[in-house]
Protein backbone atom coordinates (compact mmCIF):
# COMPACT_ATOMS: atom_id res chain seq x y z
CA UNK A 1 0.00 0.00 0.00
CA UNK A 2 1.17 3.49 -0.70
CA UNK A 3 0.08 6.64 0.31
CA UNK A 4 0.80 10.03 -0.35
CA UNK A 5 0.51 12.78 2.74
CA UNK A 6 0.67 16.49 2.63
CA UNK A 7 0.01 19.30 4.98
CA UNK A 8 0.35 23.25 4.50
CA UNK A 9 -2.33 24.22 7.05
CA UNK A 10 -0.50 25.69 10.43
CA UNK A 11 3.28 26.92 10.28
CA UNK A 12 5.28 24.19 8.09
CA UNK A 13 4.98 22.59 4.81
CA UNK A 14 5.50 18.88 4.32
CA UNK A 15 5.06 15.96 2.26
CA UNK A 16 5.90 12.48 2.68
CA UNK A 17 5.20 8.84 1.30
CA UNK A 18 3.81 5.59 2.94
CA UNK A 19 4.93 2.09 1.86
CA UNK A 20 3.77 -0.86 3.22
CA UNK A 21 4.68 0.22 6.93
CA UNK A 22 7.56 2.36 6.07
CA UNK A 23 8.29 6.44 5.07
CA UNK A 24 10.79 6.12 2.08
CA UNK A 25 10.29 9.65 1.49
CA UNK A 26 9.92 12.91 3.54
CA UNK A 27 10.13 16.57 3.15
CA UNK A 28 9.84 18.86 6.20
CA UNK A 29 10.56 23.07 5.96
CA UNK A 30 9.12 25.39 9.12
CA UNK A 31 7.24 28.38 7.65
CA UNK A 32 4.53 30.99 8.33
CA UNK A 33 4.14 31.59 4.53
CA UNK A 34 4.74 30.53 1.15
CA UNK A 35 2.94 27.18 1.39
CA UNK A 36 1.14 27.52 -1.97
CA UNK A 37 4.43 27.75 -3.94
CA UNK A 38 6.01 24.89 -1.84
CA UNK A 39 3.80 22.31 -1.41
CA UNK A 40 3.32 20.45 -5.10
CA UNK A 41 7.38 20.73 -5.41
CA UNK A 42 7.63 18.62 -2.23
CA UNK A 43 5.00 16.30 -3.34
CA UNK A 44 7.35 15.87 -6.39
CA UNK A 45 10.40 15.28 -4.42
CA UNK A 46 9.13 12.48 -2.63
CA UNK A 47 7.36 10.73 -5.49
CA UNK A 48 10.50 11.23 -7.12
CA UNK A 49 12.68 9.88 -4.36
CA UNK A 50 10.35 6.98 -3.16
CA UNK A 51 10.68 6.15 -6.99
CA UNK A 52 6.75 6.31 -7.87
CA UNK A 53 4.43 8.04 -9.63
CA UNK A 54 0.89 9.52 -9.22
CA UNK A 55 -0.70 6.85 -11.01
CA UNK A 56 1.10 4.00 -8.34
CA UNK A 57 -0.53 6.06 -5.43
CA UNK A 58 -3.48 4.20 -3.79
CA UNK A 59 -4.37 6.46 -1.30
CA UNK A 60 -3.77 10.53 -0.80
CA UNK A 61 -3.35 11.75 2.78
CA UNK A 62 -4.14 15.52 3.84
CA UNK A 63 -4.39 17.72 6.57
CA UNK A 64 -8.40 19.03 6.85
CA UNK A 65 -7.57 21.85 9.66
CA UNK A 66 -7.88 23.68 11.91
CA UNK A 67 -4.86 25.91 10.52
CA UNK A 68 -4.63 29.58 8.38
CA UNK A 69 -7.64 29.31 5.89
CA UNK A 70 -5.39 30.33 3.17
CA UNK A 71 -3.26 26.63 4.15
CA UNK A 72 -5.87 24.50 4.46
CA UNK A 73 -7.53 25.20 1.05
CA UNK A 74 -3.94 24.97 -0.14
CA UNK A 75 -3.83 21.50 0.84
CA UNK A 76 -7.17 20.63 0.30
CA UNK A 77 -7.40 21.81 -3.35
CA UNK A 78 -4.25 19.99 -4.49
CA UNK A 79 -5.77 16.70 -2.72
CA UNK A 80 -9.35 16.84 -4.53
CA UNK A 81 -7.57 17.69 -8.06
CA UNK A 82 -4.91 14.81 -7.43
CA UNK A 83 -7.64 12.58 -6.52
CA UNK A 84 -10.21 13.49 -9.49
CA UNK A 85 -7.44 12.62 -11.68
CA UNK A 86 -6.78 9.18 -10.34
CA UNK A 87 -9.91 8.06 -8.83
CA UNK A 88 -8.40 7.95 -6.13
CA UNK A 89 -9.78 8.06 -1.90
CA UNK A 90 -9.01 10.94 -0.38
CA UNK A 91 -8.37 10.19 3.86
CA UNK A 92 -8.77 13.49 6.10
CA UNK A 93 -6.65 13.96 8.93
CA UNK A 94 -6.93 17.46 12.06
CA UNK A 95 -3.90 18.86 12.69
CA UNK A 96 -4.57 17.73 16.19
CA UNK A 97 -4.88 14.65 15.49
CA UNK A 98 -1.15 14.74 13.18
CA UNK A 99 0.32 16.60 16.03
CA UNK A 100 -0.99 14.16 18.75
CA UNK A 101 0.46 10.83 16.73
CA UNK A 102 3.67 12.95 16.72
CA UNK A 103 4.44 12.90 20.15
CA UNK A 104 6.16 9.71 21.18
CA UNK A 105 4.63 6.80 23.89
CA UNK A 106 7.38 7.75 26.31
CA UNK A 107 6.92 11.67 26.41
CA UNK A 108 3.23 11.19 27.13
CA UNK A 109 3.88 8.13 29.41
CA UNK A 110 1.55 9.36 32.35
CA UNK A 111 0.86 12.35 31.41
CA UNK A 112 -2.66 13.59 29.93
CA UNK A 113 -2.04 15.40 26.37
CA UNK A 114 -3.57 19.06 24.75
CA UNK A 115 -2.94 20.18 21.45
CA UNK A 116 -2.40 24.02 20.80
CA UNK A 117 -3.20 25.17 17.25
CA UNK A 118 -1.93 29.28 17.40
CA UNK A 119 -4.99 30.24 15.89
CA UNK A 120 -3.12 33.67 15.03
CA UNK A 121 -5.38 35.79 17.33
CA UNK A 122 -5.57 36.08 20.92
CA UNK A 123 -7.16 33.05 21.18
CA UNK A 124 -5.71 28.96 20.30
CA UNK A 125 -7.49 25.97 18.83
CA UNK A 126 -7.29 23.36 21.19
CA UNK A 127 -8.34 19.45 21.84
CA UNK A 128 -7.33 17.10 24.39
CA UNK A 129 -6.16 13.55 23.60
CA UNK A 130 -6.03 10.03 26.18
CA UNK A 131 -3.11 8.02 26.34
CA UNK A 132 -4.36 6.18 23.36
CA UNK A 133 -4.86 9.29 21.51
CA UNK A 134 -8.23 8.85 21.69
CA UNK A 135 -9.60 12.32 21.12
CA UNK A 136 -11.38 13.34 24.76
CA UNK A 137 -13.83 15.95 23.61
CA UNK A 138 -14.83 18.14 20.87
CA UNK A 139 -11.77 20.51 19.40
CA UNK A 140 -12.39 24.37 20.45
CA UNK A 141 -11.54 27.73 19.97
CA UNK A 142 -10.66 29.09 23.31
CA UNK A 143 -8.83 31.86 25.12
CA UNK A 144 -5.38 31.24 26.67
CA UNK A 145 -6.73 31.71 30.44
CA UNK A 146 -9.76 29.97 29.82
CA UNK A 147 -8.43 26.82 28.91
CA UNK A 148 -5.94 27.08 31.70
CA UNK A 149 -8.36 27.00 34.19
CA UNK A 150 -10.24 23.88 32.06
CA UNK A 151 -7.71 21.75 31.58
CA UNK A 152 -8.10 18.63 34.06
CA UNK A 153 -5.86 18.14 37.31
CA UNK A 154 -2.87 16.07 37.04
CA UNK A 155 0.53 15.85 35.06
CA UNK A 156 -0.13 17.34 31.49
CA UNK A 157 1.68 17.63 28.14
CA UNK A 158 1.01 20.31 25.71
CA UNK A 159 1.98 19.85 22.20
CA UNK A 160 1.31 21.77 19.08
CA UNK A 161 2.60 25.46 17.48
CA UNK A 162 0.07 27.16 19.87
CA UNK A 163 1.76 26.22 23.33
CA UNK A 164 4.19 28.74 23.98
CA UNK A 165 0.97 31.07 23.50
CA UNK A 166 -0.84 29.01 26.50
CA UNK A 167 2.29 28.78 28.61
CA UNK A 168 1.29 32.07 30.52
CA UNK A 169 -1.63 31.41 31.19
CA UNK A 170 -1.04 28.16 32.72
CA UNK A 171 1.65 29.83 34.74
CA UNK A 172 -0.70 32.60 35.89
CA UNK A 173 -3.58 29.42 36.98
CA UNK A 174 -0.78 27.97 38.71
CA UNK A 175 -0.55 25.03 37.08
CA UNK A 176 2.10 22.94 37.60
CA UNK A 177 3.35 19.43 36.59
CA UNK A 178 2.89 21.00 33.48
CA UNK A 179 5.58 19.91 30.59
CA UNK A 180 5.72 20.77 27.26
CA UNK A 181 6.17 18.59 23.84
CA UNK A 182 9.31 18.85 22.44
CA UNK A 183 9.23 19.58 18.22
CA UNK A 184 8.41 22.40 15.97
CA UNK A 185 4.67 21.37 16.96
CA UNK A 186 3.30 21.93 13.30
CA UNK A 187 1.66 18.47 11.40
CA UNK A 188 4.17 16.38 10.01
CA UNK A 189 3.19 14.38 6.48
CA UNK A 190 4.89 11.24 8.02
CA UNK A 191 2.30 10.96 11.41
CA UNK A 192 -0.22 12.10 8.87
CA UNK A 193 0.11 9.30 6.21
CA UNK A 194 0.80 7.06 9.42
CA UNK A 195 -3.05 7.81 10.33
CA UNK A 196 -4.21 7.35 7.45
CA UNK A 197 -3.00 3.89 6.74
CA UNK A 198 -4.92 2.85 10.26
CA UNK A 199 -7.60 4.38 8.33
CA UNK A 200 -7.45 2.52 4.77
CA UNK A 201 -10.01 -0.43 5.37
CA UNK A 202 -12.78 2.65 6.11
CA UNK A 203 -11.83 5.06 2.95
CA UNK A 204 -14.03 5.42 0.50
CA UNK A 205 -13.51 7.13 -2.92
CA UNK A 206 -13.98 10.59 -1.89
CA UNK A 207 -12.27 13.57 -3.85
CA UNK A 208 -13.88 16.75 -0.96
CA UNK A 209 -13.35 15.93 2.49
CA UNK A 210 -14.19 18.61 4.41
CA UNK A 211 -12.25 21.52 6.06
CA UNK A 212 -12.54 21.57 10.08
CA UNK A 213 -12.92 25.47 10.69
CA UNK A 214 -13.37 26.72 13.92
CA UNK A 215 -14.39 30.31 13.39
CA UNK A 216 -15.28 31.96 10.53
CA UNK A 217 -12.55 33.69 7.90
CA UNK A 218 -11.14 37.21 8.43
CA UNK A 219 -11.73 38.30 4.85
CA UNK A 220 -15.81 38.68 4.53
CA UNK A 221 -17.69 39.81 1.57
CA UNK A 222 -19.52 42.92 2.27
CA UNK A 223 -23.33 42.60 2.55
CA UNK A 224 -23.69 43.63 -0.62
CA UNK A 225 -21.63 41.01 -2.24
CA UNK A 226 -18.74 44.08 -2.40
CA UNK A 227 -20.24 45.55 -5.11
CA UNK A 228 -19.85 49.14 -5.62
CA UNK A 229 -23.02 51.38 -4.88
Amino acid sequence: MKILAFDSATSACSAAIWRDGEIPARRFVAMERGQSEALIPMVVEVLKEAGLTYAEIDFIAVTVGPGSFTGVRIGLAAARGMALAGGLPVIGVTTFEAVAKGVGAAERAGRGLVVAIDAKRTDIYAQSFGPDLAALGPPAAVMPEVLAKALPAGPLLVAGDGAAQLRPALEAADRDRIRFASGSGAPDAAHIAALAAERTVTATVDAAPRPLYLRPPDARLAENGGARR
